[in-house]
């Protein structure tokens, strides 16, 4: 079995005697029409007998020719993938040329038309340019795809059918030209599969397509049996290639407008989508899944960035809208899709018209919630919406209702399918449980009968006590909404909220992970190439008094001095902007991008400011910066105020990123902004200057890992975090997600009880204002309304005569409790309603207590200066996440126990901070350097050359000076003499300063 010739006997053997194909005649073939004629007349007179009796009657002898001329001449107009579903035209009649399987079973006839496709699989036919592939695989005489096959044991792989392929297949010849005949060219050796749906010679692109081994590429060894044979007996039999090709399939068409010299152009692209397996994989078991089961069940998706979600998300979305069980009954009434991202908006509804093709199966609400209480009322079958829409559903039927319009959304009988397109953005917080009550409303309403019978709490009315139990069940699971959530980095609540399990036995439901997505290349990974830098200070106290200060707010305090020091960003955007041009201003074709990415709205203008000084003094003509923050800001020293729009020259929020998709601009600075769904595949490098860790972490860095044309690497530089740090937060989502113990139940019980304990509130008090907020919460009146606030405000007052640390400690456990309630009631069908009262209660008096996180602010500017500083390369190369354990995802455990700020003496914090950050630039250190910098201001040469020259001249006199001053002090310095002459990073940063510095003494700038 190691000759190619036995590999496609096996193959023709399954699909022939499982497959639902039978042995095509490779003489069958007419290589000027690309077709099988004899099998396009068959399935045309079999099924449309009273088409073809006319047709033959009116063309007589000629009829077959005619009718594959006009075939042909569709094919070239519409395209294999047109014709294939929506047949051709011929004398005035619509000709079918497949028929594919009904969405139900009430219709005998579609069915049987169904049952007569004729699928053949022909070897070695001879083609019109003289080549051979091994297998072309047909629909009712169409050509619909090609294998090349290789047999590993022989020395071959599929790499050598892919430059079959691309050297060896004309792509202007019809059976090779895209869109006209074959959709699909597979490469298939023993071990792996790969597959395009363009050939364009060298240049044609191959896909992995393989099911993945152990979290990475290729695919698991089978007993008895090839590591490819599922690509034949599953992906190609009858069944699945048709549902493909009515289902999968589509062409994506991206329109671009450029800025040429003589005005705008538009170029259109169009790519031919074959799903990859992941996503044929996930869509089928997910509809699988929810055809055998129903409603009532969350189902977790896990698929890297690169996985190709917005088109896996549009393929379920469609499936999920037509899906019919057993018993014909629809299975969701309507799809509801939950995104922020405008691109998912427009690419669903092209993708979803090819399959349908009529107007009105998918509504994209984009106007007011009024838009959407329509679209649900009417039950339009795939609705897209952001989430933040729901919660104001009962106020826009009234407002219609004002209008003249009565509008009742109707939820008896009626089942749904949210699928949540981020799914821990989407799913938190109150909002989402307002859409499960909306979409839910008739059987929440019909339990609360059945539960207020059984709750034993006389201190509410009935009418507070339904809507309290209603509030309690719109967070748990509803039996008649299932949901889908989609996300490359699951939180802990994430993973126990959508909680069906996979095939392992626990979620996530499917998973397509990060390394697979690296090792197949549908990412970069944007770990290979990291270079963490560290910043080495000291600071001095200036003041003679020695004040004492919370040490936390403190040591914030300083740190924030140091990083907005001028000094410390002028530094890193000498680091940065060298570096932009000297490596990576020059990849793929001159096209690279970089971002660099800041902690604070301040620490992004500042260096927007110290970018373009630098440029501009460096007459650097290459770079241009755009800046991406929120809002505006005052900087001490600038007049007026700082934002995006005036940073960016007038450039409005809404171009900016189509403004740094161009030639014109190359480095992007942003402040928590554009660290998460931005999707820009010229992003090659970027530069960190912000604390970054688990989640955050993935998909700040994540933004790099695009692939695009001439894309061979990326390159991240880090000033703040370490190795290690990164290795920490990647690593839970580079394969799979373990996820830790779940949280004990019984701390929501002991966390109410500490709360009591304070006794700034009653249980009488928390009685009265769930009444009244229970009672009429959706229409509140003015005095109730008051009553509430005025039940709220004693409670404010206690709160204020606590002192700075007991206030923050009681809030932190009143946040604490909110959080793990509104957490735990999604898991646990609480029926508790002395913890949803103090939720309720708790949530409302959170907002009300004054501000108690950062207290007065330390103010220490005047206080301390920076007296060294330097930024050293620590570490280059790849973060490997191929070794090690991942530590698994924790959920709350034991929550609001926080301490108060101790005092400290601001002396003994700068030391501490020294101790830290200045490991290597001792006090004897400086003392050396001092020492250095006096013998060379005494130094005749090194005066005249300073007096007499620019310091870029000076500069040059000064390095050939420099070994010499430090043999001289050598003696009793040895430590620091050898880190000077064997480390050139180390040696450049000190004699740059002490260059200046010498230069400034000697011209008297030194002060």
């Amino acid at each position: 079995m190691h000759r190619e010739i036995n590999f496609e006997d096996a193959i023709e053997q399954v699909l022939t005697t499982e497959g639902g194909y039978t042995k095509g005649d490779p003489k069958d073939y007419d290589r000027d029409r690309a077709l099988f004629p004899k099998d396009v007349i068959g399935f045309v007179q079999q099924t449309q007998p009273t088409f073809w009796e006319r047709f033959q009657t009116l063309n007589q002898d000629r009829a077959e020719s005619v009718l594959l001329d006009s075939l042909v001449k569709e094919l070239q107009s519409k395209g294999m993938l047109t014709v294939l579903r929506q047949g051709f035209k011929c004398f005035g009649k619509t000709v079918r040329l497949a028929y594919f399987e009904p969405n139900t079973g009430m219709s005998p006839e579609s069915f049987a038309r169904y049952e007569k496709n004729r699928l053949t699989i022909t070897r070695q036919v001879h083609t019109a340019s003289g080549v051979i592939p091994d297998i072309i695989l047909a629909v009712n005489g169409l050509p619909i795809a090609t294998l090349e096959l290789k047999n590993a044991m022989s020395g071959q792989t599929y790499e050598k059918a892919e430059n079959q392929y691309r050297y060896e297949r004309d792509p202007k010849e019809l059976l090779f030209a895209f869109k006209q005949r074959c959709l699909v060219h597979f490469a298939v050796d023993t071990d792996q599969v790969s597959m395009t749906t363009k050939l364009e010679g060298k240049e044609t692109t191959f896909l992995p397509f393989n099911q993945g081994y152990n979290h990475g590429a290729g695919n698991p060894p089978i007993e008895d049996n090839y590591r490819t044979s599922y690509l034949w007996r599953q992906v190609l039999s009858r069944q699945s290639l048709l549902d493909i090709l009515a289902r999968f399939l589509h062409l994506q068409v991206n329109e671009k407008t450029v800025a040429t010299d003589k005005g705008l152009k538009r170029f259109t692209k169009e790519t031919l989508i074959f799903p990859r397996y992941h996503q044929l994989d996930v869509v089928r078991k997910l509809i699988g899944h929810a055809w055998a089961h129903g409603s009532g069940h969350n189902y977790l998706v896990q698929h890297s960035a690169g996985s190709g979600k917005s088109n896996s998300i549009a393929w379920l979305a469609h499936r999920l809208a037509n899906l019919h069980d057993a018993n014909d009954t629809k299975v969701f009434h309507s799809v509801i899709v939950i995104t922020d991202r405008r691109v998912l908006d427009q690419q669903l509804q092209d993708t979803i018209y090819q399959f349908d093709h009529k107007q009105g199966v998918v509504q994209k609400i984009d106007e007011n919630t009024q838009q959407l209480v329509r679209a649900l009322s009417e039950g339009v079958p795939i609705i897209i919406s952001t989430i933040q829409k729901f919660p104001f559903i009962t106020q826009a039927i009234q407002t219609l209702e004002k209008k003249g319009t009565t509008l009742e959304i109707s939820t008896e009988g009626k089942r749904f399918a949210v699928i949540v397109d981020e799914a821990h953005s989407s799913q938190s917080g109150e909002t989402s449980m307002e859409l499960r009550k909306v979409l839910n409303k008739d059987g929440i309403e019909s339990a609360i009968a059945e539960q207020l019978l059984d709750l034993e709490d006389d201190e509410l009315t009935d009418a507070a006590k339904e809507n309290m139990i209603r509030e309690q069940l719109k967070r748990t699971k509803q039996p008649n909404l299932s949901f889908f959530a989609f996300t490359a980095t699951p939180k802990y609540k994430t993973k126990l909220v959508f909680d069906e399990p996979g095939e392992t036995g626990e979620s996530p439901f499917h998973l397509y992970s990060m390394r697979q997505a690296i090792e197949e290349n549908f990412i970069m990974d944007v770990l290979e190439n990291y270079t963490c830098y560290e910043r080495y200070y000291e600071l001095i106290q200036t003041i003679e008094d020695d004040p004492e200060v919370p040490r936390r707010k403190a040591a914030r305090a300083l740190a924030r001095f140091v990083e907005l020091h001028p000094h410390n960003i002028q530094q890193k955007v000498e680091v940065i902007i060298e570096h932009f041009r000297t490596h990576t201003r020059h990849k793929m074709g001159g096209r690279a991008k970089a971002m660099v990415v800041t902690s604070s709205r301040e620490q992004v203008v500042r260096y927007k400011l110290a970018c373009d000084k630098y440029l501009k003094e460096k007459g650097y003509s290459d770079i241009r910066t755009l800046v991406a923050f929120s809002g505006d800001i005052t900087l001490k020293g600038y007049p007026g105020k700082f934002t995006e729009v005036s940073m960016n020259k007038g450039i409005k929020e809404s171009e900016l990123r189509d403004k740094f998709d161009t030639e014109e601009y190359q480095l992007l600075l942003v402040a928590e902004k554009y660290q998460t769904g931005f999707d820009q595949p010229l992003l090659h490098t970027m530069y960190v200057d912000k604390r970054l860790a688990g989640v955050q972490a993935v998909q700040t860095l994540s933004r790099l890992n695009r692939t695009a044309s001439g894309k061979t690497d990326t390159f991240v530089l880090d000033f703040v975090n370490s190795p290690a740090d990164i290795y920490t937060a990647f690593k839970p989502y580079y394969e799979d997600t373990p996820v830790g113990e779940q949280s004990d139940p019984q701390q929501l019980n002991d966390l109410a009880h500490r709360i009591e304990q304070w006794q700034l509130f009653d249980q009488d008090r928390v009685n009265q204002w769930c009444e009244v907020w229970f009672r009429n919460r959706q229409n509140l009146t003015g005095g109730e309304h008051q009553k509430l606030n005025s039940l709220l405000n004693p409670v404010v007052e206690s709160f204020k005569e606590l002192d700075e640390g007991e206030q923050a400690l009681f809030k932190s456990q009143l946040v604490s409790f909110r959080n793990l309630y509104l957490f735990l009631s999604q898991i646990i069908p609480y029926q508790d309603s002395d913890l949803e009262k103090l939720y309720a209660f708790g949530r409302f008096l959170l907002t009300k207590l004054p501000r108690t996180e950062d207290g007065p602010r330390v103010k220490i500017d005047d206080e301390v200066e920076l007296k060294y500083y330097r930024l050293e390369k620590i570490s280059e190369g790849q973060i490997s996440l191929k070794e090690g354990e991942a530590s698994p995802l924790r959920g709350p455990t034991e929550v609001g126990t926080g301490q108060a700020d101790e005092e400290v003496l601001l002396s003994s914090l700068v030391e501490k901070l020294n101790e830290r950050f200045g490991t290597e630039f001792t006090p004897a250190d400086q003392l050396f350097f001092d020492q250095v910098r006096e013998t060379a201001v005494a130094n005749e040469q090194i005066r005249q050359a300073a007096e007499a020259n620019s310091e870029e001249n000076f500069a040059q006199v000064f390095q050939k000076l420099l070994e010499n001053l430090f043999i001289e002090r050598m003696e009793g310095n040895e430590d620091i003499f050898v880190r000077l002459m064997n480390d050139d990073d180390f040696r450049k940063v000190a004699a740059d300063y002490l260059m200046r510095a010498v230069y400034k003494q000697v011209r008297g700038e030194d002060e």
